[in-house]
């Protein structure tokens, strides 16, 4: 082998090295010992190293740049202190409304609102006003046969038990009126608390008796509310209806002034037949 080729090869291997690592310089020039002909340990030796140590975590963390060991100081708050306030800002709408009507009642929303159901019951002296057993003079009967309360005698009952504007009801949603009929929810309140919902519906038979029917509707759901206060319970007792008809009531027949109609009607004992009708002689 020529002398060039062999001062050509440890240049080779010697400018490898310096572009591996420039801390690795210095040592990979120490290996020749001022010589380049005859180094002091193996070239290949002197390679394995200067790669090894170009790359080792030493190295690689000298290289990168240092991170200070203290810890970066949070930035200055904003908040004015009022922890809770902030916390239900970030709540949804309706958090906010319930815990608004918590706090104060008159601004409960009734249309969605079951503030205060079941959460006690009602004094002794109001539940035995509530669920006194109905006295038979109040008790009517419908042609069909059902008997039933007059409203009027469901308003006085609640005014007895809560007191005269201790009690009321609260539209649940919109009126709804179809061809026949008016309907509408509605919910009873008293004291502050909801007791009971309930769906009316009223019967018309011109648009001029359409506000009529509204009212009849919410007297309607009234009634239907009550029977969640045991008030006149008996009415949907079947015993109590069979036994009431047979001690208050009578059957005839009768014929219809218009339509000439003979049909069966119910009354109480002692009430005449009343226009349109007229009683069949036997």
């Amino acid at each position: 082998m020529s002398l060039m080729s062999r001062l050509s090869r440890p240049a080779r291997i010697f400018s490898l090295t310096a572009s591996l690592s420039p801390s690795s310089t210095q040592s990979s020039t120490a290996l020749y010992n001022g010589s380049v002909l005859r180094p002091s340990i193996p070239i290949a030796t002197a390679v394995s190293r200067a790669y090894s140590t170009s790359l080792s975590p030493k190295s690689t963390a000298s290289a990168a740049p240092k991170e200070s060991s203290k810890p970066s100081s949070p930035l200055p708050s904003r908040s004015n202190g009022n922890t809770s306030s902030s916390s239900a800002a970030s709540q949804p709408g309706i958090e906010q409304e319930q815990q608004v009507q918590e706090e104060n009642t008159s601004h409960v929303d009734w249309t969605k609102s079951f503030h205060g159901l079941s959460v006690e019951p009602f004094s002794k002296d109001a539940a035995d006003i509530l669920l006194a057993p109905l006295e038979t003079d109040d008790v009517e009967i419908k042609p069909d046969g059902i008997i039933y309360l007059p409203e009027i005698k469901y308003r006085r009952i609640l005014n007895k038990a809560f007191g005269p504007g201790g009690w009321g009801l609260a539209p649940r949603g919109e009126t709804i009126v179809t061809e026949k009929a008016v309907t509408r929810e509605y919910a009873l309140l008293a004291h502050g608390r909801l007791v009971s919902i309930a769906r009316g519906e009223q019967d018309y038979f011109n648009k001029d008796g359409v506000p009529t029917a509204s009212e009849g509707c919410k007297s309607n759901a009234m009634m239907r509310c009550c029977k969640d206060l045991g008030v006149a319970s008996e009415l949907w007792d079947p015993r109590f209806i069979r036994k009431w008809k047979a001690a208050n009531a009578r059957e005839v027949f009768v014929e219809h002034q218009g339509t000439k109609r003979k049909t069966k009607i119910w009354l109480r004992k002692g009430d005449p037949v009343s226009y349109p009708y007229a009683e069949l002689k036997k």
